[in-house]
């Protein structure tokens, strides 16, 4: 994405609820108890109707530079609009009463509606008031915890990336809007743009026949991460191709590490590239003819990954520290990275081309020698993951139709497509105000601008992605090939066609935590390969064995009706 507000929060998502965050530990939200069962299938295992699903159509309101593909491949851009086009028309929000929103947000807070121009730009083409409380990103699992025990919820409000109630199907059942007769296959073209949003992505708003979310699109992968390809090609490493598989990948790490210059193959982590690149699931793998599901702990592919992890991390191949980091510490880890301290990182996607902070332009300021590109898997069973289909979901509390239809209609405005008026209204602000445009007629945000944006519309909703730069054409096709190879790689994640209420509330909660500290001590050493069986059983009888049965259950359910 062109922006760091959504850069910071699409790599917190691949950071906090990918199967091993840094490729090692996650982080524990609150849970919360549902307030009541509801009705259905909450707090069931079931399968996720596809029926309920709306019926996407992809639009394109500005010719790409480098076309993106219906299964994926976001369009690349070089250049940005002169002449931004709406595609919301009219004052979606006349007469309607003031919404009150909650999410959270990665910057400081911005100034308040008084003193921004940006956001009274953008309620005057709305036409009503959008009341925003802006929650720091580490604070707002409490604050949605507090939200919810008070009973006193906002309006419109952003799930909690890591998890925030023990039984979410019980608890969007009870106190949140059903969407489905407002979005289900055609009834989403009232909202042009959000029936553009990818199909994949409201798969993750489903429970059991029900939809209750609008998805806070991503682009389908995280990716693997970001590589110098100045230093690898310096170790004979022309293109990832050269990199045959894990044993090779560990002989470049050797060769990239020099201690005495400071520099190291691998801050933080690599596991998730490693378990990647050897084709392991994502979470899990079905099995088609059975309905039998694997975890990946359970795989060869994954124990590899880990088996090499170790290695990687005996040979010296980390730099000192980073592999205990957590995600609340992506900032030291990443500028050891941008700073020229080591060779590969592990970060989601959208802060490559992220404006000043990304990688691209940050890095080019400390050196411009420096040539970050996009890691992908390597060797012939790579696979790539679908762990970034959205940041979250966000979700409407139950009110009336007409209170429902109208926030539906500010999240399609708040979805507006890369270039378009509204799209260049949240991202860029008021122009002359908020952000001036270059020699190549690009929107380049003023300081008061970089302040005025920071109103994180982009957490309610958003446009499907689009990769963009202003100022780095070659970035943007590095990005663009990156995805071109990722996409037809995507693994499919059955599980996600399913709902297992404990791998709602546990598997990137205690599970997750009870994983990513296993690894942590197989992979530093503390322990060896010859504990990671009994990592595994004790993950399967904490919790890990029962979400199987969950899964199974709801796949045989499946089946059935399928044969009925």
């Amino acid at each position: 994405m062109p922006f760091a507000r959504r850069s910071a929060s699409f790599d917190r998502r691949t950071l906090l609820r990918a199967s091993l965050g840094l490729g090692l530990g996650l982080a524990v939200a609150p849970l919360l108890s549902a307030c009541g069962e509801g009705g259905g299938t909450a707090g069931k295992a079931a399968a996720k109707s596809r029926g309920a699903l709306p019926r996407t159509v992809a639009v394109n309101t500005v010719t790409a530079d480098l076309a993106g593909t219906a299964t994926g491949v976001p369009h690349a851009y070089f250049s940005y609009p002169k002449s931004p086009v709406r595609s919301v028309q009219g004052t979606p929000l006349k007469g309607v009463a003031p919404i009150k929103a909650m999410t959270e947000t990665f910057v400081p807070p911005a100034p308040g509606r008084a003193e921004n121009a940006a956001w009274q730009a953008i309620e005057k083409r709305l036409g009503g008031q959008v009341d925003i409380t802006a929650v720091p990103a580490d604070d707002y699992g409490t604050k949605f915890s507090t939200m919810i025990a008070s009973g006193d919820l906002a309006d419109l409000f952003m799930y909690p990336e890591t998890g925030g109630v023990a039984h979410k199907a019980a608890f969007f059942a009870s106190q949140c809007a059903d969407l489905t007769p407002f979005l289900s296959g055609d009834h989403v073209k009232a909202y042009p743009n959000l029936a553009a949003i990818p199909a994949s992505a409201w798969q993750e708003c489903l429970y059991g026949d029900k939809l209750y979310g609008v998805p806070i699109t991503r682009y389908g992968t995280s990716g693997a991460g970001f590589y110098r390809h100045d230093l690898f090609r310096e170790v004979g490493v022309e293109s990832l191709d050269d990199i045959s598989g894990l044993d090779r990948f560990l002989e470049v790490c050797k060769e990239l590490t020099r201690p005495k210059e400071r520099q190291y193959a691998i801050v933080a982590g690599a596991t998730n590239l490693l378990a990647m690149s050897a084709g392991a699931p994502y979470q899990w793998a079905m099995d088609k003819k059975t309905g039998k599901f694997t975890a990946d702990l359970e795989t060869v592919a994954y124990r590899h990954a880990v088996e090499t992890a170790a290695k990687l991390y005996k040979a010296g191949c980390y730099y000192p520290g980073t592999l205990q980091m957590t995600g609340a510490q992506k900032a030291q880890y990443t500028d050891l990275f941008k700073n020229g301290k080591g060779a590969y990182v592990y970060d989601g996607m959208p802060p490559y081309l992220a404006p000043s902070t990304g990688y691209v332009e940050s890095m080019a300021a400390v050196d411009k020698s420096f040539d970050v590109r996009p890691m992908v898997p390597f060797g012939p069973t790579a696979v790539a993951w679908s762990d970034n289909t959205t940041l979250s979901e966000t979700y409407i509390k139950k009110a009336p139709k007409e209170r429902v239809e109208a926030i539906l209609r500010l999240l399609d405005f708040i979805a507006a497509p890369f270039g378009s008026e509204e799209y260049t209204l949240i991202n860029f602000g008021v122009e002359g105000a908020d952000h001036a445009r270059d020699a190549r007629g690009n929107p380049v945000l003023t300081a008061r601008g970089s302040l005025e944006v920071g109103v994180p519309w982009g957490k309610l909703s958003s446009a499907t992605p689009a990769l963009f730069s202003a100022t780095n054409k070659d970035a943007v096709t590095h990005a663009h090939q990156a995805y071109t190879r990722l996409i037809p790689k995507l693994g499919r994640a059955d599980h996600l066609d399913f709902t297992s209420p404990t791998w709602d509330s546990e598997g990137t909660g205690s599970l997750g935590t009870l994983k990513g500290d296993g690894l942590k001590d197989i992979i530093s050493g503390r322990k060896s390969m010859k504990d990671y069986d009994a990592l595994v059983k004790d993950w399967l009888a904490k919790g890990g064995e029962k979400a199987r049965a969950e899964f199974e259950e709801a796949a045989q359910q499946s089946t059935k009706e399928t044969a009925k």
